[in-house]
């Protein structure tokens, strides 16, 4: 099932989509929170604006370096048990939504990622258990400031600022999830193909090690590590993200005026 969020100029709905990626079905409430009832209201997903498919209520949790290639690429190894940070909510965007770069930074980059999405209050869960908690699963950009990645020393504004989490097009919930390609083009070019089977950690091992630490609840996005290829964008340039069998979106990118 693919559950999106929308808008046809009013208030934000949710909707069912088609196989193909081409009809939408409305339903009422959150689904996250509600039972899915549709309301019989159809529309073409191209005559409406996808939204970001979840605002998380408490936080996205983020891993570092979870692909071999990436890690080498960034200069690190792989860590036997990955780190991990928060990125605010007021982060994410939606597809075709501006990702915004302000003055404080001057080397922006991307990052394709599968991202989870949580569907129940969960704590101490077991690796082998983590399906039971899961939602579904889409689609982010892990957008990056890469000087103040460096000058910070940790990743809250590198990560953190408005737009540098997008979302999107909408969430799958019955995936397999093994190997799937993530790929990330710039003004169209190829930038990154990887697979998830290529993660060190996977899904259920993340939310293991994550929920040890600290609760998760419905509708926190788990973003699961990138493959190797990330680079910088310019303003004016536009970047798609993909992970195979759930969909593509993309962001222009845009500069702030100091």
């Amino acid at each position: 099932m693919r559950i999106c969020r929308f808008t046809t100029g009013e208030d934000p709905e949710f909707g069912l989509v088609d196989g193909e990626g081409k009809r939408i079905v409305s339903i009422t409430g959150d689904p996250l929170y509600t039972k899915i009832e549709l309301t019989g209201q159809t529309y073409n997903v191209d005559e409406v604006r996808l939204l970001a498919p979840v605002i998380p209520r408490s936080k996205i949790v983020a891993v570092q370096r979870n692909y071999v290639d990436h890690a080498q690429e960034m200069g690190g190894e792989v860590a036997e048990v990955p780190g991990m940070f928060f990125i605010p909510n007021t982060a994410v965007a939606g597809p075709d939504d501006p990702v915004v770069m302000p003055p404080i930074t001057q080397e922006v980059s991307y990052e394709a990622e599968l991202a989870v999405v949580i569907g129940r209050m969960c704590k101490d869960v077991r690796a082998e258990d983590a399906a039971s908690v899961i939602f579904g699963y889409t689609v982010a950009n892990d957008v990056t400031a890469r000087d103040l990645q460096r000058s910070d020393g940790q990743w809250s504004r590198a990560k953190g600022m408005d737009t540098f989490c997008p979302l999107g097009p909408w969430i799958e919930t019955e995936l397999d999830i093994s190997d799937l390609r993530v790929i990330s083009r710039v003004d169209g070019e190829v930038r990154q193909d990887g697979s998830t089977a290529d993660m060190v950690h996977g899904v259920g091992r993340l939310i293991e090690i994550a929920s040890a630490a600290f609760t998760l609840l419905p509708g926190d996005v788990l973003l699961t590590g990138t493959p190797a290829g990330v680079g910088l964008v310019e303003p004016g340039q536009r970047v798609e993200v993909e992970v195979e069998r759930i969909g593509a979106f993309s962001n222009p990118f845009v500069r702030a005026e100091p």
